[in-house]
């Protein structure tokens, strides 16, 4: 039984009531605002009008004030309670923000201390047949760490390290301070007889032969009195059409037993890219006696997954396998979708998720100063095919590993966790922390640091232990970075590449100081071309938030470049950063239309550039995941989708440079073109790949064609042209070059030979026209080639079927325009322009 029915929130000042008297079963709490459960006070508070949305502005610095006070939550409900025997009743909190006492009707019944896991009570002998009410009070976080040890090192705020809590909830450099409090998982009260089925644990032990050898590990608590009774549990997995494709009996003797499934031609689970995410539904039932008593039910795809840390070779690989094939990861990121966690709805992960495999991505990684995520996230990856790099939830600090309450906490939360999520066919590999091992070296050497580093044995004995006994069918990796001489070694493990965007100069071994280089060239997204990474695991640079996102949450009067608003949004420090890098790429903006254009812009073509040097490179990189996907608030920061769901220019290039198929050009100014063909499929390719030139006024230059024969999973060089051979009678800043295949699908890919502060553009023309399906416009353009063609609704979460494209004149684009269910958008003030065009252009405007 879930428990959505009415709930009441009221805040205190800190020991104004008596908790007794607020916890008391008939206390008139007529007058207390509604909530919503799972939620959160900030959510409640800005549905009732009681505070101003701190989106808006500087609106979060007025709601400090709630971070300070005592909340309490109440509901009642009715409930049937019998008195059979053995039975027992239990009250489970999936998520409680942070530090909670719980009462029911009356009686404390046990208190919290940690954002990060469920808690679940016995209440058997509180619980009453009839009304009961619920009451949860909420502590301001600072009681409980105001008198603790300030640690030297905790990014952001050195208030964190003891409290289990999100880490952003503190502030981040893409994010505000928002110190949220709250139910923010589900309740349940659930009734159990005789005995509790505790875990259920499947794993995929063998794919040979056309048979694929699943094992189950069932854990069960017989209750006191009923010890002597006989435990089995049925085991199952169900296909698509509700067929058993194989099934066993378990008997549990101690609690305890496992069964090997043998399922004849499995249907494997693969990503998205290479196949199709087939889900079986896990069904255990637990009898007593042969009396079903409890059951577990969960989607289970059939798969191996393997990281090698060895190539066929012998030499260093960061890689993983699904199903005995390397795959390369393509993807980014994750941070919360908001920094509301408990008010973000279903929905909105879906969209999310769906824009991620609607761009070719295959893995997300979750990262640690967030939460570990919510069941639907990974629903979705499961159903959708997308691995889960998941993250402990340790980022960026020293934390008190020598004080065993700290530990217990943590490793009752790991466990918690490990438990919840080893199932999950999408979960590729468990990772310790966040940079911690690599800043504390560099923080070190530095002078930052002269402590020992605390927090080391959470990551390199406590998380390991854990999984050893829990979860020993997949990788584990200490931290990320993580491997070589200095934690962030290209030639050992993961790699964070921040020279781009932070400017950290490398190669830089332990115990040097960091030397943080703060020029053109030396933040340049050029540098990427330097990197030969194993796996690239964080990478990227920032790009302005579209103009809906950007116009819905400042203040009008502050809409422009320079304004003090617009400064708020960026919470990176050094914001001289992004003004290098547009100055190398696009020059510096004079104005808010060029910032938003000049950033995205160098964003999409800086990504372009790293990503297909990377992928040209797959015998030794395995994969890119890019800071980030979304954003938690509507900010400046390094997403490829903004706040409101609406993709940056760097999303619509993601579609063709984490395209299986990938035709690319590495050039650089008076160097060769050299022509890449990089296969991530199952199958070889064979085709031609042409090369088109044309000038800035859509005439044809030339053309020329390779012979195209690429192995599964291969990267191939197919062809080298001279530049000067390429572009025949143009000029190097005036021409424009594409790709296109023929013999294998791969979408067209277009250069220029340029950087775009050098390029000779023409004025053009960009003109827009309904076509002839509902939600589709036809876009032209006149006076010569328009760059980055940019369409705009005054709305959220809008897709466009392409955007922030180049177009030659005389050629047409047909765009589709939809709202996230596929349905057409209402077109009404459709706004369409390029960084070189004259002025934009109104649909019949």
């Amino acid at each position: 039984m879930e428990l959505k029915s009415l709930w009441r929130l009221h805040g205190f000042d800190v020991g104004q009531v008596r908790p007794e008297t607020i916890a008391a079963p008939g206390l008139d709490d007529r007058f207390w605002m509604t909530a919503a459960v799972p939620g959160d006070v900030h959510t409640t508070l800005i549905e009732r009008g009681v505070i101003d949305h701190p989106y808006y502005g500087h609106n979060d610095q007025k709601c400090r004030w709630i971070e300070q006070k005592e909340w309490w939550y109440r509901t009642q409900f009715e409930y049937a309670k019998t008195e059979e025997p053995g039975t027992r009743y239990e009250l489970t909190f999936e998520g409680l923000d942070t530090f909670a006492t719980i009462f029911l009707n009356g009686r404390e019944i046990g208190s919290t201390d940690n954002m990060l896991r469920a808690f679940t009570f016995d209440v058997t002998r509180v619980l009453v047949n009839g009304k009961n009410t619920i009451a949860v009070k909420f502590d301001p976080v600072s009681l409980h760490n105001k008198d603790k040890e300030q640690f030297q090192w905790s990014s952001y705020t050195k208030e964190r390290p003891w409290i289990r809590k999100a880490a952003m909830n503190f502030g981040w450099d893409w994010g505000p301070r928002m110190m949220t409090t709250g139910i923010w998982g589900r309740v349940r009260l659930e009734k159990k007889r005789f005995a509790r089925l505790d875990s259920v644990y499947a794993r995929t032990m063998s794919i040979d032969g056309g048979e694929a050898v699943v094992r189950i590990d069932a854990e069960a608590t017989a209750f006191r009195g009923f010890r002597d009774r006989r435990l089995t549990c049925e085991v199952s997995l169900v296909d698509r059409e509700g067929r058993a494709a194989a099934a066993g009996t378990i008997a549990l003797e101690g609690g305890k037993g496992a069964a090997e499934l043998r399922v004849a031609n499995p249907h494997l689970w693969w990503t998205h890219d290479l196949g199709e995410p087939y889900l079986y539904r896990l069904e255990a039932k637990l009898l007593v006696d042969g009396e079903e008593t409890d059951r577990y039910e969960a989607p289970f795809g059939i798969r191996t997954i393997e990281l090698m840390l060895k190539d066929d070779a012998g030499h260093n690989a960061f890689a993983f396998k699904l199903n005995g094939v390397k795959l390369f990861a393509k993807g980014t990121n994750w941070i919360p979708a908001d920094h509301y966690i408990g008010s973000i709805p279903d929905q909105r992960y879906r969209d999310l998720i769906d824009l991620a495999v609607s761009s070719h991505q295959n893995m997300l990684r979750v990262w640690a100063g967030g939460i570990y995520e919510k069941d639907v996230f990974y629903d979705e990856c499961d159903r959708r095919g997308v691995l889960v790099w998941q993250d402990f939830c340790f980022a960026n600090a020293l934390f008190p590993d020598f004080n065993k309450n700290f530990m217990d906490n943590v490793r009752a939360e790991v466990e918690y966790n490990v438990r919840r999520l080893r199932n999950r066919a999408s979960l590729a590999l468990w990772c310790g922390n966040n940079e911690i091992d690599w800043l504390v070296d560099m923080k070190t050497s530095g002078g930052d640091i002269d402590c020992p580093f605390w927090g080391e044995t959470i990551y390199h004995e406590l998380i390991p232990d854990v999984l050893e006994q829990l979860d020993p069918s997949r990788p584990y990796w200490p931290s990320s970075p993580y491997g070589g001489n200095d934690a962030n070694d290209p030639d050992e493990g993961d790699r964070h590449n921040w020279q781009v965007w932070h400017g950290s100069v490398y190669p830089r071994k332990f115990g040097e100081p960091p030397i943080l280089d703060y020029s053109v060239q030396g933040v340049s997204f050029k540098n990427y071309k330097k990197d030969f990474a194993l796996f690239s695991s964080e990478f990227g640079m920032h790009a302005s938030a579209n103009r809906y996102t950007l116009q819905k949450w400042i203040p009008a009067d502050q809409f422009y470049w320079g304004s003090v608003e617009m400064a708020y949004r960026n919470k990176d420090t050094a914001h001289q950063k992004g003004i290098l890098l547009m100055e190398g790429y696009t020059g510096i903006p004079k104005d808010i239309e060029e910032y938003m254009n000049f950033s995205m812009l160098t964003q999409a073509e800086g990504l372009k550039y790293g990503i297909e040097h990377y992928r040209r490179n797959k015998h030794r990189t395995s994969g890119s995941l890019i800071w980030q996907l979304g954003d938690s608030w509507p900010g400046t920061s390094w997403s490829i989708i903004d706040y409101e769901l609406l993709p940056k220019a760097a999303y619509y290039y993601a579609k063709t440079f984490y395209h299986p198929v990938l035709l690319s050009i590495d050039h650089e100014p008076g160097d060769p073109l050299k022509i890449w063909v990089v296969n991530d499929t199952l199958d070889a390719l064979m085709g031609k790949v042409k090369l088109s030139v044309y000038d800035f006024a859509g005439s044809l230059l030339g053309e020329h064609e390779w012979q195209a024969d690429v192995p599964a999973g291969g990267a191939v060089q197919i062809g080298e042209l001279a530049e000067q051979d390429a572009i025949l009678t143009g000029r190097p800043e005036q021409v424009y070059v594409r790709l296109t295949a023929e013999g294998f699908t791969a979408p067209a890919n277009g250069y220029f030979l340029r950087d775009h502060k050098d390029l000779l553009l023409p004025q053009a023309a960009v003109r827009v026209a309904k076509a002839g399906a509902e939600g589709e416009v036809a876009v032209t353009v006149e006076g010569g080639l328009a760059r980055m063609v940019k369409l705009e609704l005054p709305a959220g979460n809008i897709r466009f079927s392409d955007n922030y494209f180049d177009l030659l004149p005389g050629e047409s684009r047909t765009v589709r325009i939809t709202r996230a269910d596929g349905t057409p958008a209402d077109l009404t003030g459709l706004r369409v322009s390029a960084v070189n065009s004259r002025q934009a252009e109104t649909l019949n405007g």
